[in-house]
């Protein structure tokens, strides 16, 4: 894992962005912010778990399915599997110790 900070490359209105292997955040800050760089790492575990590129095509779609359904990107992006459960778990910095493997599917 590579921590990288580049606040053009994160879409506005987020601090951070995960594509194995890198963590891209925002602000020089975020790197000492514990829950965004939990957040993160959940998806790096995730990635792993779909040997990364899935991820991606599952991530894309469910993305897309949701925008059908919320008909809002806010809510399309926050009901996404992945999201889900990365922000459900991110402020208990224990969890990955005790992740179960295909979490995101629960």
């Amino acid at each position: 894992m590579f921590l990288i900070i580049n606040k053009f490359f994160i879409p506005k209105g987020y601090r951070g962005i995960t594509i194995f292997p890198f963590i891209f955040l925002r602000y020089k800050t975020d790197k000492k912010d514990l829950v965004i760089l939990n957040h993160e790492k959940i998806h790096i575990y995730q990635q792993l778990e779909l040997l990364i590129l899935p991820f991606y095509v599952l991530y894309l779609v469910h993305f897309l399915v949701n925008l059908i359904k919320y008909k809002n990107k806010d809510l399309a992006y926050r009901n996404i599997i992945f999201e889900k459960e990365a922000y459900a778990n991110e402020t208990n910095l224990n969890y990955l110790k005790n992740r179960k493997l295909w979490e995101f599917l629960r």
